[in-house]
């Protein structure tokens, strides 16, 4: 089953999403192995982060041997702390 994750930044910046997607994302703009959509855009509050995965344990692969290590080691010019994180299993997908 799909499995989405809600990133919600405080005060986060385009250049620091910028420097942080660079950072964990493949070179030349795709997805993460097991990541079938990415959106983001600033919010009310800073910057917010919607992708969705082909399962919670993708997911759970992409966060720990790649997000969570480069984010502890520091991205220059990235985000400055962690965010507020919301975890959900995708009842519906649609695409047009």
């Amino acid at each position: 089953m799909a499995y989405g994750v809600v990133h919600r930044f405080a005060g986060g910046t385009k250049e620091q999403y910028e420097a942080s997607i660079a950072a964990v994302h493949p070179s030349g703009g795709g997805l993460p192995e097991g990541q079938s959509f990415h959106a983001a855009g600033p919010s009310a509050d800073g910057w917010t982060i919607v992708a969705i995965h082909t399962s919670q344990e993708s997911w759970e692969r992409f966060r720990d041997g790649i997000l969570m290590p480069r984010m502890q080691a520091g991205i220059e010019g990235g985000f400055a702390g962690p965010p507020q994180e919301t975890a959900f299993e995708v009842h519906n997908q649609a695409t047009s």
